[in-house]
């Protein structure tokens, strides 16, 4: 099992910064991508970004340019930063994890979540 713990959710004001950490736990060995999705009221929870264990980096098109996924592999850390806030940025964010385990070369995935974290931009 794989714990992930987000901090860092808050209130602040449209143009704003913010820094979302999550720190994960237990059999994390095997972790290949972690990453944020959100999810705002009545609608589905969206990719926002991952990275891999290699440091690719992949975005949502809305939040290019403004926010940057980093990953500390020591602290078993990954890290939102959030610029430029916007209204439309409001919404629980989640921290994700995804875990490909080989057993006999066939690889089985394995997601995890965190229990997320409120960001709420006022305009």
């Amino acid at each position: 099992q794989v714990r992930l713990v987000e901090s860092g959710g808050t209130l602040v004001q449209a143009g704003g910064s913010l820094r979302l950490s999550c720190a994960a736990s237990g059999s994390i060995f095997s972790i290949n991508v972690m990453g944020w999705y959100r999810q705002a009221p009545g609608k589905q929870r969206d990719l926002v970004a991952v990275v891999t264990s290699g440091g690719s980096t992949n975005y949502a098109d809305s939040v290019k340019g403004r926010f940057t996924i980093s990953r500390d592999n020591a602290k078993n850390t990954v890290y939102l930063q959030m610029n430029s806030l916007k209204p439309e940025d409001t919404a629980v964010y989640y921290c994700h994890a995804k875990k490909i385990v080989y057993r006999g070369g066939v690889p089985t995935e394995y997601d995890y979540w965190g229990q997320g974290t409120q960001v709420t931009v006022s305009s």
